[in-house]
């Protein structure tokens, strides 16, 4: 299958790395062939990036040490990633997927598009998939692709699990094996709503628990920061419209777990860094990759309160992002909230 990647970031580049990667067939026992990987063609927005890229086969900055493979062509022209495209995967930060899937829909783009980002859009409040269908030309087949996943390790071939979202079957039959191999598992999930809000939410409890961490408030704290995320994340999913049992599998639990514990997470180091008493333009400009959970719990604030759900923990991340509050302050606020049955 051709597949155009849209977006040349840690994990846009991982993702071309992994599908087009030769794999060995799954379930065959004893001596295994290969089986060839994906032709991939990835679209960088910056120019300068895209001729790196080409000249030396690897990522400036992330990704150390993992070369694209042969298969992998690079490009900065929109028309010519697209090109002979079966599958588009659009792989930017949720500020930018707009402008990307509006140039999409100019070019009267028909063939499925998986959504790769994880976020709300700042000012509509949309989720990834509401955004698409939104711009996209009618009938267009959009997936989310979420789950528990560093970058790095999905190009260095590490074994990991991903769910792939949506409503429309057909989509979802066709495209779920077309991507499986034997290092990337993935699993179908016909809630896109719970998928990507537990995607979203996700990364603002994980700058609480690096904060947490950051503190050296030890393990107890760290785990009451993720169970009670939890009951947020899924508290604001069900008033969108997700299933109960979505935020229980990778999308939700395994996400959180994984982005809350390990320092691999841009949004855990965010929060460690602001425990750390940094700016927080000092942080996001070390990382130099969008940490999604500051613009999520931006976001999030409007629609909680549209929807009617209390978010504490949210609540107090913003506050600290914003400046109006320091860590410290944000816990004291936390434990001085008045005892309640456990939801």
């Amino acid at each position: 299958m051709r597949i155009a990647i849209l977006g040349a970031g840690a994990w846009g580049t991982a993702l071309a790395v992994s599908l087009s990667r030769a794999h060995p067939a799954l379930g065959v026992s004893g001596a295994q062939q290969a089986v060839p990987g994906h032709e991939v063609c990835l679209w960088a927005r910056s120019t300068s990036l895209c001729a790196h890229l080409e000249r030396t086969r690897r990522h400036p900055g992330v990704l150390p040490g993992i070369a694209l493979p042969d298969a992998v062509m690079v490009t900065d022209t929109l028309e010519q990633a697209l090109e002979g495209a079966q599958l588009i995967v659009v792989a930017v930060s949720v500020a930018g997927a707009r402008s990307v899937l509006v140039a999409l829909s100019t070019l009267a783009v028909s063939v499925p598009v998986v959504l790769a980002c994880k976020g709300f859009e700042l000012g509509t409040g949309l989720l990834p998939h509401t955004l698409a269908e939104a711009v996209l030309p009618p009938g267009t087949p959009v997936l989310s692709l979420s789950g528990p996943s560093f970058a790095s390790e999905v190009a260095a071939g590490h074994p990991t699990a991903l769910v792939l979202a949506s409503e429309n079957e057909a989509a979802l039959r066709w495209i779920l094996p077309a991507l499986h191999h034997s290092h990337l598992r993935l699993y179908s999930n016909n809630d896109p709503t719970g998928v990507e809000v537990a995607g979203a939410l996700k990364n603002v409890i994980a700058i609480a628990a690096g904060m947490s961490d950051g503190m050296g408030l030890g393990l107890n704290a760290r785990a009451a920061l993720i169970t009670r995320g939890l009951a947020e994340i899924r508290r604001l999913g069900e008033q969108l419209g997700a299933r109960p049992e979505t935020f229980l599998g990778l999308a939700g639990v395994g996400d959180l777990l994984l982005t809350c514990t390990a320092t691999l997470s841009r949004n855990y180091r965010v929060g460690q860094g602001l425990a750390g008493g940094r700016a927080l333009s000092a942080i996001l400009d070390e990382l130099g990759e969008v940490a999604e959970g500051v613009s999520t719990a931006r976001a999030v604030g409007p629609i909680a309160a549209a929807a009617g759900v209390e978010m504490p923990i949210c609540e107090v991340v913003l506050e600290v992002v914003e400046g109006r509050s320091t860590p410290a302050a944000a816990l004291q606020l936390l434990l001085g909230r008045d005892p309640r049955a456990e939801a």
